[in-house]
């Protein structure tokens, strides 16, 4: 039998995992998963101008057809979980209110970690500029390292309003003590709630425990706009007595995944130590103009030719290092590589083709 007042608890607990993830509400709520478990968004390729010339047939250029670059979002992370209580261990009038309590402390303590820890880990490799530093975070050069990430999405003209400076808390902690650093009261009264500690370069500075956090990442400035993080099912449910059990039983569910989009890919922005102890970022390829691409030591390499980024793109193609994707001239081959283990992907090459 269902517990009606479950469904109070139920409110209660997912309100919880609103007010406890660091990355709810900072992520884009643009597209609706519904009861779909995939979505196939599509992004126009724009070319330059060309040069207007006053006569003859084509003065404006030689018309091309207008291309789509295509990107399947596919949740994959569907995790749950299921408890009891039994009477012999409770009292009668304390079933609801253990319940409600198990329920609340295993969203608290183990779903809301687990799907920060899952986002911050795609966000940190699916982002659009990697940057591996070997000189350790210090507090006399984090500011110029946080500048180095707004001046790259500056340069990409991603909005100024809607950026998060994530951090670890020993990043945090050399920020504070750098001059540049201003906390900002309204902030810091929100932090209780947000997870918020203050206010950098414009931007809400969010301090991320160790456990939620990548391996290796100094920082992230994430743009909200760049990636979602669909909660397609996030229910809980409380049974009593049902079959074979004399008590309670605690069941939850939580299908999500996070993406990054790859045309707004440049509003990602991660500092990785690869100094001693830390982690590697792998070399990126290189790409002929006759479309071989070279990168002996990746585990895989993606490559694409029809100008879509090879790390977002639905039509991208697995090739050996040495080989090239099936091409014709003209086309601008364009390939990243994945390295092993824990090492973050490479930057992306390119090159038109010749034959």
């Amino acid at each position: 039998m269902g517990i009606t007042a479950h469904v109070d608890y139920s409110k209660k607990a997912m309100q919880a995992y609103k007010v406890g993830s660091l990355l709810a509400g900072r992520l884009s709520q643009e597209y609706k998963f519904g009861d779909f478990k995939s979505v196939i968004i599509s992004s126009i390729i724009t070319t330059p101008y060309n040069d207007y010339t006053r006569s003859g047939v084509s003065r404006y250029g030689t018309p091309t057809e207008v291309e789509d670059e295509t990107q399947e979002l596919i949740c994959t992370q569907d995790k749950a979980f299921a408890k009891t209580i039994d009477k012999g261990n409770a009292k009668d009038q304390q079933y609801l209110k253990k319940a409600g309590r198990v329920v609340a402390l295993m969203l608290k303590e183990q779903g809301i970690p687990m799907t920060d820890k899952y986002g911050f880990s795609v966000l940190s490799r699916k982002a659009g500029r990697i940057v591996g530093n070997t000189t350790a975070l210090s507090k006399s050069n984090i500011c110029d390292r946080i500048s180095d990430g707004t001046v790259y999405m500056d340069d990409q003209e991603v909005p100024q309003d809607g950026r998060t400076l994530f951090i670890t808390s020993a990043g945090y902690k050399m920020l504070r003590l750098s001059d540049e650093f201003t906390k900002a009261d309204d902030l810091i009264k929100k932090s209780l709630v947000s997870g918020q500690v203050g206010e950098y370069d414009g931007m809400p500075v969010v301090k991320v425990p160790a456990g939620r956090w990548p391996k290796n990442v100094n920082f992230m400035i994430v743009h909200r706009s760049s990636a979602c993080m669909p909660m397609k099912i996030k229910e809980t449910r409380i049974h009593q007595d049902p079959p074979g059990i004399s008590g309670n039983l605690l069941e939850g569910r939580q299908y999500y995944d996070c993406f990054v989009f790859g045309k707004r890919a440049c509003g990602i922005y991660v500092d990785v130590n690869t100094g001693s102890g830390g982690g590697t970022v792998t070399a990126a390829p290189t790409v002929s103009t006759a479309g071989v691409v070279t990168q002996s030591g990746a585990s895989a390499i993606w490559a694409t030719t029809d100008g879509s980024d090879p790390r977002y793109s639905k039509t991208r193609v697995a090739v050996a290092s040495g080989s090239a994707p099936e091409h014709k001239t003209g086309d601008t081959v364009r390939a990243y590589a994945e390295g092993s283990g824990d090492a973050f992907p490479s930057t992306v090459a390119e090159a038109v083709t010749a034959s």
